[in-house]
């Protein structure tokens, strides 16, 4: 008799394999999304396997922004098929509180009903927090040409999920990024951000929000049109 396999959750954060980071945990039975740490063979049944199932994921829209899939934004984290047949989906929301999660949860179920897989079981990891470096080139390149332009720089992120010390640990993690933050102010210019309409960059912000509090809205001084910027976070 096969022993189950955990599977990540918020309550068990290291077993998580995070998909574009390039890290191992000790989940065995989970597909990672970035192919270097690709490890098993992709066989979880005699028809539904996890690269099956990412196909069918990244079918779905992001419902702000339809031009781009789930799995370009980079919000799916990791997809298991469980001896059972029962499919979990990891799922990491863009910030805290999104309330695109529950249309995208219902999007996932849908979509795999419609393939016949009936036992979907959604899992929401908010830790290490969604950042815009784990959007695809192949979606930056999709906000482009949907009249968006993608992030143009990286970000800086500091991950202090796992840190162990109490306070006194998350006070020196936090002086650090706040450190991070004041170097980066003075000492890294700010890029330029390309017209996604006609490329130029002789553009300027004329506003920090734009249609929605992740984007700016910025206006091209060349062919004088208004567009989005994704801001780096």
């Amino acid at each position: 008799m096969s022993v189950p396999k955990p599977f990540p959750s918020p309550a068990n954060p290291e077993s998580v394999i995070l998909a574009h980071a390039g890290i191992h945990g000790p989940l065995d039975g989970t597909f990672s999304l970035d192919p270097r740490v690709r490890e098993d063979d992709g066989a979880a049944g005699d028809s539904v396997d996890e690269a099956l199932v990412i196909s069918w994921l990244a079918e779905i829209p992001d419902p702000e922004i339809p031009a781009i899939s789930i799995i370009d934004l980079g919000i799916v984290r990791a997809v298991r098929v469980a001896d059972d047949g029962a499919c979990h989906i990891t799922i990491t929301p863009t910030y805290s509180g999104c309330p695109a999660m529950q249309v995208i949860g219902a999007a996932i179920t849908d979509a795999l009903h419609a393939h016949s897989v009936m036992d979907v079981v959604l899992h929401t990891q908010l830790t290490p927090a969604w950042t815009t470096d784990w959007m695809t080139d192949t979606g930056k390149e999709k906000l482009r040409n949907y009249g968006i332009a993608p992030p143009a720089e990286q970000a800086q992120v500091i991950d202090i999920s796992r840190l162990r010390g109490g306070a006194a640990a998350v006070g020196t993690a936090v002086t650090a990024a706040a450190a991070v933050s004041r170097r980066g102010m003075h000492a890294v210019p700010k890029p330029a951000i390309a017209c996604p309409h006609c490329g130029s960059t002789h553009t300027e912000v004329t506003s920090q929000f734009g249609s929605t509090p992740c984007k700016a809205l910025y206006k091209c001084l060349d062919c004088r049109e208004p567009f989005d910027y994704f801001k780096c976070h």
